[in-house]
């Protein structure tokens, strides 16, 4: 996947791009990903109902 990090207009109004090329997670990383938000989730949600 091609990943637009910067643009700008240069002195003749022209556009001008910085790209990077970003690979996409493994299912496995996916896993660990939603893991971590459901987990972090859960404990706002109890710091929230402790008062």
């Amino acid at each position: 996947t091609i990943v637009a990090l910067d643009l700008y207009f240069n002195t003749k109004n022209k556009v001008k791009a910085t790209l990077a090329l970003a690979k996409g997670k493994n299912l496995h990383d996916k896993r660990e990903t939603l893991k971590k938000k459901q987990a972090d989730l859960e404990a706002r949600a109890a710091m929230k109902n402790y008062k």
